[in-house]
């Protein structure tokens, strides 16, 4: 349907707000969660510090197990909310009809659809970090990308979260597929997000951008705008 787990959170930050859960426990349950592999998952729990919270949380299933399996051999504790937990507020949204969400300058919780920002310029196109830096997420933007070219206008930089997911990406030839397509593959890690290094923006330029922040001087320059979305959102306007 073309909606991933980053317009998921990003629709909920929008109608909650950056405050909206502060100092709070939030729980990301249903169908479309279950079906929800780890990757998307962390996204959510990721973005869930964006609204205020303390902690975003999934509860733990076969698929989290798994994944935990092949990662450690330490013993660990399973924690679920209580049968009869007793939560302050229960949201119960139905993303059938969600479009593409994106999140405008300068905050995260100005979100609108994509559709209502069509056109707008981007210099810097950056998919991966923390947020959005996992293999699922190289795979989605390698797939769009595939035969294309970016537009001779934007720099498209890709910061795979972390050492594992590079050489995974690597080993699939999915960083071979977005190198054809013009896109700079960057060692993994933040990249420019804290406005640090390797793509931070100068006066000016706008960037759209799968990283979780958005404010003024996040990514280097006060006097740059960023936007945040999808690696799907973000891959696809890459060539316009």
């Amino acid at each position: 349907s073309g909606i991933y787990p980053k317009d998921i959170i990003l629709h909920i930050i929008g109608d909650l707000g950056a405050d909206g859960a502060l100092y709070k426990a939030v729980e990301f349950s249903g169908k479309v969660i279950r079906e929800m592999d780890i990757g998307g998952r962390m996204t959510l729990c990721n973005m869930a510090v964006e609204m205020g919270a303390k902690i975003g949380y999934v509860e733990p299933d076969e698929k989290t197990i798994q994944w935990l399996t092949v990662r450690t051999n330490k013993k660990y504790e399973i924690i679920k909310s209580d049968t009869d937990a007793n939560f302050e507020k229960i949201i119960d949204d139905d993303i059938s009809k969600l479009e593409p969400q994106i999140a405008c300058p300068h905050t995260v919780d100005n979100v609108k659809p994509v559709s209502e920002v069509v056109g707008t310029r981007i210099d810097q196109a950056l998919i991966g970090t923390c947020t959005n830096g996992r293999l699922e997420d190289l795979k989605i933007a390698s797939e769009i990308l595939r035969g294309k070219k970016i537009s001779n206008g934007v720099r498209l930089l890709v910061f795979p979260a972390s050492m594992e997911v590079f050489t995974q990406a690597m080993e699939l030839g999915i960083l071979q597929e977005l190198v054809k397509s013009g896109a700079v593959i960057m060692n993994p890690g933040c990249g420019p997000c804290l406005g640090a290094h390797e793509g931070a923006l100068a006066p000016g330029e706008v960037c759209l951008s799968t990283a979780n922040r958005n404010f003024k001087g996040r990514m280097g320059c006060k006097e740059a705008e960023v936007y945040l979305a999808s690696p799907a959102t973000v891959a696809i306007s890459s060539l316009y």
